[in-house]
């Protein structure tokens, strides 16, 4: 099994909602090609660096998925004609960073820091 980061960017203009829907939809992708979802991060609505599909921000979501490049291959076949999506990535990883959140709004980091 090879473990893969992916991250899909939705249009800006998604709803919580829908954010859920697309998160399930794609992880039922994964589980159906023999593949397993390790770990899913919604990271929010995100500034983009440039405009894309005349959209400034986007709703990142990112999954830590085990399984075979042939559940890859589906998962993004399936994310290419979804009109609610700007982009995906998808990276082999050696191992996975379970522990850290890059995501954590400062306030949650200040509070775990005085904590200690």
């Amino acid at each position: 099994m090879n473990l893969y980061e992916h991250t899909i960017i939705a249009r800006q203009d998604t709803s919580t909602a829908e954010i859920k829907q697309l998160t399930e939809k794609y992880s039922k992708i994964v589980e159906k090609n023999q593949g397993e979802i390790v770990k899913t991060e919604n990271w929010g609505l995100i500034n983009l660096s440039h405009l894309i599909k005349k959209n400034k921000k986007g709703s990142y979501i990112h999954f830590k998925i085990k399984g075979d490049g042939k559940m890859i291959d589906e998962l993004e076949k399936n994310e290419a004609i979804d009109k609610k999506l700007l982009r995906y990535l998808t990276i082999k990883v050696k191992e996975f960073d379970l522990d850290t959140n890059y995501f954590n709004s400062d306030r949650e980091t200040e509070k775990k820091e005085t904590k200690n």
